[in-house]
Parts: C-alpha cells; structure tokens; sequence
C-alpha cells in the first residue's frame, strides 16, 4: 500500500523504541515484496525474519500465510505494520503472533483505520497527492471516479471485496491476547503525501479529517 521508503522510514523510530535490544529475535508478519522492516532490523544487528507469500525470495523471508508459518523457536518481538486488516483469519493470526512470543515479549503493530477514511478525508488527501508518489492512492482515486459512486459508497464496498478487517476489530482482537502498553489515533498518510505528520495531526485535531493511523505495543496477557 505504501512507498516503502516513506512509509518505513517514517514509522522506524516508533518501532525501533519498543524493540527489545539487538540481537534480539524478530519476527515480521507481513513485511510484503519490499521485507519491511527486516533490512533495517538486520542492519542493526538483529536475528530478524519477515513472513509474507509476497516476500522477497532470499534467506531470512518465508513465502507463506502468517497463520501456516510455524516459528522454529519463539521471538522476543513480532512486528505487523498494516497487514493485521489483511489477513484472512485474524483469530488465528493475532493467536500466532502471541504463540510466537518468549515470556517477556512484545508485540509492536501500526495499522490503518480503513473505515474511517470517509470522504471528507479522502478529498483531503486527494488534493494534496504529489506529483510522484502515492501511487495507491492516485490508482484509488482513479476506480472511484471511474466508478460513478460517491466515495461513502464506493470505499466500503472496495474495502468489503477486499476482505479487509475493521480497526475496531483488530484491535478487538488484539485485547483478548494482549495487555496494551501503549495505544494511540492519528496521522497515517503523511509518508504518502511528502507532509510532516504535524500537519496531518492540525487536520485532524481541527476535525477536518478522521485519524486513520493506529499504533498498539502490547505484551501477551496473563490470564
């Protein structure tokens, strides 16, 4: 969905905050063509593996549904950054992203409120596309114009034919096997657009645009 560069690069910070220190293991649930984090993670000096049927075909990557894969041992991190809303059982992949951790470890998720990416947020993004880039977003406008529809009827129905997972439902999800350590709403598009996300935060404090970006650290529950 989003330009590798700009998207990882923006969002490494936060990750890398409430990653466990080098050489810790590393497990990356979707990390898609690109190996999301897994090269910056690698570079850092982590044991770090990405799990994804689109991964790249190189040692460290395995081509496989999230919820097939079976870890040789347990992690002391797991990484999903926006592929929760894409799995097809999101029980069981949040069970497995559990079941992989070692005592102590920590989950560390960044995903997308799709659904609350109404039309007010949308045109708001749609004017400020650059020129190059964003390409997802500019294939999105496209269909939608082409569609005829208004977006309120046209993006549900999109994100339905895609399978895609509610927020609200993910995060659901996460509570009943996680114990949240932090869990926040704002920016998402920013990387995507070339804009500080200062400025994507003014427009959704201002209430002009829904906050769409989601950040959840959690450690396994207990009970």
């Amino acid at each position: 969905m989003h330009d590798p560069g700009g998207w990882l690069g923006a969002t490494w910070p936060f990750v890398r905050e409430h990653l466990p220190p080098a050489p810790a293991a590393v497990l990356e649930v979707g990390c898609g063509s690109a190996g999301g984090f897994v090269p910056k993670l690698l570079a850092e000096g982590y044991a770090a593996v990405g799990v994804d049927p689109a991964a790249p075909a190189e040692p460290g990557f395995h081509r496989v549904e999230f919820e097939r894969y079976e870890p040789p041992h347990p992690v002391a991190a797991v990484i999903a950054s926006n592929s929760l809303h894409h799995v097809g059982d999101l029980p069981a992949a949040v069970g497995c992203a559990c079941d992989a951790l070692a005592p102590g470890g920590v989950l560390v998720v960044l995903e997308w409120g799709w659904e609350r990416f109404d039309a007010a947020t949308a045109r708001w993004c749609f004017d400020r596309m650059p020129a190059d880039g964003a390409e997802w977003l500019r294939h999105g406008h496209d269909r939608w114009v082409a569609s005829g529809l208004p977006w309120d009827e046209y993006f549900p129905a999109w994100a339905n034919d895609h399978g895609l997972h509610p927020s609200a439902a993910v995060v659901d999800e996460l509570d009943t096997r996680f114990t949240r350590t932090l869990f926040a709403e704002g920016p998402f598009f920013f990387s995507d657009l070339g804009i500080e996300p200062d400025e994507e935060r003014a427009a959704i404090a201002a209430g002009s645009i829904q906050a769409t970006g989601i950040r959840y650290v959690g450690a396994p529950r207990a009970d």
